[in-house]
């Protein structure tokens, strides 16, 4: 008995000893750029299974870490990966305090100092970031644009669901007035402010990070970021070695292949990384088949440690069939009710092959050139060297058969899709009896066009009398060259007070006209549009030069533009001002309306000076609490295509900059558990100008209304939690009180230019248009197991009121009405996600499941037409709104699987 109680005692002393001998290791793991904390970050003890994860501010503690010397490894997709050695003392816990991860990329971190990217608890700015492995786990098949839904502020629809045809709002405010930036290089259209998400439909494989600023942002640009401004950071040129393949597949035939490969970071400082990617399907909507592709290369160089360079080039060529609900197609709700919410009236097949009025194509690559320059201690100059050519357009119908539009439901089937067949045939002489009469060949250039009774196969219009006979397919062609340059120099004057300044050049020059794109069995097209070709036949489908139709100018755009920042920093408190300068000038030249002797076929050169002046601070109570304020002014340049009316080189008497005032207050908190924020802001839009056409005692003419002003304010939460281990949770909610402050007064001119009366608008009070004022999301992700997770997200959307054009809508000719607010909606996402190795591979699996509950839901309307309980057939949807609006409805339940391999 003594003996084996002794052996008891003996086993005892053994493990407090073991006990003894053991301790903890805690610290916390920040993006070395942004200074946020990484949730996720992995931390495992060498040699050994035990680890654990970040929690939401990036701390961890490793518990029952063996005394001694031992060492780290902390790993973070898209981080360069971290050994540290560690001592660890027996029943202590040892800190080893904040440990930053840099870019597994190189020059990743000075691309961050171009694109002005907001550290958080200093930047005065509302931000939210996304890295590139949550767009990794959860973009699927989606929409580039829908990976910020979760977001505040932000509305995110796929439009008429072509691939790439999404939008996007932040704050109320369409694309022209958010600041889209690859790389910080302004990618909106340099005459129109749009940004066609198709031209970036790969840009969701090769980035690292999309960073939305909302609000007045931390761009030193004076670019248009009246809303705000969505930064997306592209992967650079690896440090280590390796690849990956991966292969996606989704509903609707939606198959995608990628490949990527890194030559690593070599002892010469050269470093290579090659990505392509091949999607396809037919797409959701009907008749939208869609085929894209996209490339991305980085070559990266370090000299040594005061000069760096690095070249990077992407694109993403692709086309596809559009789908759209025109005015003039009779697609209403009570058209969706009939045939379903993926009905598409624009398509149908040809000789088998899908084929539909619209089709988009584009091909826009961009290439960088970046120089990172160490002059001092104190002083870094970056510097980006860009270039655009953007190549492609979009198609559509010209002509008539017997003087019926393609509108025409005869040229439908019973199905509603387009009888292209029969279409075809009728254009080469074959009888179609119900498209009425007949054909009459072409008989050759010598037919007498101008004979009053000619009846003709041409589809162009006939000189003596405006008759068309016959279809073709026309290409709406947008080509662009666009050069430019980006400097900045960031010097440390003394260690509280730095100086950022730098330039802004940039030269554009876009071409616009149509061409011929498909006769579909017409022998000819004849167009008079050109003054300097007026009898024109055209037979050679696709771009020939010289055979330009309907019209044909370029538009040229210079701008030049300087910024300075200065920033103090004492202490918890970091104090900023900033202001910027530009010019911009707009040239137009017009083919087609001018003879080539005649001066006016090239427009002078029309300059605006802008700018921008913007303050702010932000303040840190303690390590968990910090406030911020900014405000700022901006003198907003107009468009291209505001400066130049009637499509043509007279520039409008009444144009000019636009006056955006903002201000904005922030909260926010910090801890190992909770991550919150609470913004509020106001931001006032005033001098906008528009012109409609008007008709005055049964007198045409065109009325300027000037001074119109708008008015967007709300309120901006959001929060991410981490309760338990292996949870976080997250959740946003956004209210917005968006509308316009006044009614519009003009002046009405006509033809000649002549003060012929005025005329009024009623909007005061009337809601923005086209965006969720309200939305809410919440997220949560959790390990199952190592490796593998499961998440959801709920989000839902009210009070989005139906588009209006406020030149051409009569609903505000009188007082007291309002647009309609469509349905609200809620949808429910889900999927996961498992990390795992296989004979020493990296694999990851994903399947994501969107609208889970196949919501059917109106996303948006075209159209903002009011229930009228006398008209015939009209019948009330959601509030006061009527059965007959055009509006597009959200995808149903669509999912996706992927599998990539990392080597």
């Amino acid at each position: 008995m003594k003996k084996y109680l002794l052996i008891c005692l003996s086993l005892m002393c053994l493990s407090f000893q073991a006990y003894a001998q053991t301790g903890s290791v805690s610290g916390k793991i920040t993006d070395e750029g942004t200074r946020e904390g990484l949730i996720g970050a992995n931390v495992i003890l060498e040699g050994t299974a035990t680890g654990t994860v970040t929690d939401i501010d990036g701390s961890f503690t490793l518990n029952g870490v063996e005394a001694g010397n031992q060492t780290l490894n902390i790993t973070f997709l898209g981080y360069e990966s971290i050994s540290l050695p560690v001592v660890v003392k027996a029943n202590e816990n040892t800190d080893i305090g904040t440990i930053s991860l840099g870019e597994g990329a190189v020059g990743l971190e000075e691309v961050e100092v171009i694109a002005s990217v907001a550290i958080d608890r200093k930047t005065p700015v509302a931000v939210s970031t996304i890295k590139g492995a949550e767009i990794e786990q959860k973009i699927g098949n989606q929409e580039f644009p829908e990976i910020l839904r979760s977001t505040p502020s932000i509305y995110v629809t796929k439009q008429g669901g072509g691939f790439g045809d999404s939008r996007i709002n932040v704050r109320g405010f369409d694309q022209r007035n958010v600041a889209v930036m690859i790389n910080g290089i302004p990618v909106n259209d340099m005459e129109n402010g749009w940004v066609y998400w198709s031209n970036w439909a790969g840009l969701s494989d090769v980035t690292s990070s999309i960073q939305v600023q909302r609000g007045l942002s931390a761009s030193k640009l004076a670019v248009s970021s009246v809303g705000g401004t969505i930064n997306i950071i592209t992967n650079a040129a690896e440090m280590k070695k390796g690849g990956a393949v991966s292969v996606g597949v989704g509903n609707d035939g939606y198959q995608k292949y990628g490949l990527v490969l890194s030559t690593g970071l070599g002892e010469n400082g050269w470093a290579f990384t090659l990505q392509g990617t091949h999607t396809r399907g037919m797409g959701y909507a009907d008749g939208t088949q869609f085929r894209g592709w996209s490339y991305f290369a980085s070559l990266a160089k370090q000299f040594n440690n005061q000069h760096a360079l690095n070249f990077t080039v992407l694109g993403a060529p692709q086309w596809h069939h559009q789908r759209e609900y025109g005015s003039f197609d009779g697609v209403t709700i009570q058209t969706i009710e009939e045939r379903g919410i993926r009905y598409n009236p624009q398509w149908g097949y040809l000789e088998g092959d899908e084929f539909s009025w619209r089709k988009n194509f584009y091909h826009k690559p961009k290439a960088f050139l970046n120089h990172y320059w160490t002059i001092s201690d104190k002083t870094e100059l970056a510097t980006s060297a860009y270039v655009s050519l953007g190549r492609g357009g979009g198609t559509g119908d010209l002509g008539r058969i017997n003087g019926s539009y393609r509108t025409s439901s005869k040229f439908r089937n019973e199905q509603g899709i387009v009888r292209w067949n029969d279409i075809q045939s009728w254009n080469q002489g074959g009888a179609v009896p119900d498209f009425g009469d007949n054909r009459i060949p072409w008989s050759g250039p010598g037919t007498e066009t101008f004979d009053p009774g000619y009846n003709g196969p041409f589809a162009g219009q006939n000189v003596a009398e405006s008759y068309r006979n016959g279809f073709i397919r026309r290409a709406s062609m947008n080509e662009h060259n666009w050069f430019g340059v980006l400097s900045n120099l960031t010097h440390e004057i003394t260690q509280d007070l730095t100086l950022v300044a730098g330039i802004d050049a940039r030269y554009y020059k876009g071409a616009h006209y149509r061409r011929l794109e498909d006769l579909l069995g017409l022998d000819a097209y004849f167009d008079d549009d050109d003054i300097n070709n007026p009898e024109h036949y055209v037979t050679d489908e696709g771009r020939e030069e010289g055979n330009e139709i309907d019209y044909y100018n370029d538009g040229l755009v210079n701008w030049l533009g300087a910024f300075a920042q200065l920033e103090y920093t004492l202490g918890d408190l970091s104090i900023f001002g900033s202001g910027s300068l530009s010019n911009q000038g707009f040239k137009r030249i017009d083919y087609f309306l001018y003879e080539d002797s005649d001066p006016m076929q090239e427009s002078d050169w029309q300059n605006f000076m802008g700018g921008t002046v913007k303050m702010g601070a932000n303040y840190n109570i303690n390590d968990q609490h910090n406030v911020f304020v900014n405000g700022g002014y901006f003198s907003q340049q107009p468009l291209f295509d505001n400066v130049f009316v009637n499509y043509s080189n007279e520039v409008d008497p009444d144009v000019e900059n636009q006056n955006v005032y903002a201000i904005e207050a922030g909260y926010g908190f910090r801890s190992a558990y909770l991550s919150a924020n609470i913004n509020a802001y106001s931001t006032q839009w005033s001098n906008r100008q528009i012109s409609r056409g008007i008709q005055v005692e049964g007198t045409d003419g065109t009325a300027n209304f000037t001074n119109i002003s708008q008015l967007h304010q709300g309120i901006e939460i959001d929060l991410t939690a981490s309760p338990v281990d292996r949870l976080s949770i997250s959740a946003m909610a956004s209210f917005g009180n968006w509308r316009y402050t006044d009614n519009f007064n003009a002046s009405v001119f006509d033809n000649d230019q002549q003060l012929i009366g005025t005329g009024t608008l009623y909007m005061e009070d009337v809601k923005i248009p086209d965006a969720a004022q309200t939305t809410f999301n919440l997220s949560a992700n959790y390990e199952l197991i190592s490796g593998l997770s499961l998440y959801g997200s709920y989000y839902y959307a009210d009070r989005v009121f139906a588009d209006f054009d406020i030149a051409s809508d009569d609903s505000f000719s009188e007082p007291g009405n309002q647009a309609w607010q469509l349905p609200s909606y809620n949808l429910l996402d889900g999927g996961l996600t498992y990390n795992f190795t296989l004979s020493g591979l990296d694999l990851t699996v994903n399947l994501n499941v969107n609208n889970i509950l196949n919501e059917e839901y109106m996303a948006e309307s075209e159209s903002n037409i009011l229930y009228d309980p006398s008209e015939e057939g009209d019948r009330e949807v959601g509030e006061n709104g009527s059965v007959f609006n055009r509006v597009y409805y959200g995808f149903g339940r669509t999912w996706n699987a992927g599998l990539k391999v990392r080597f």
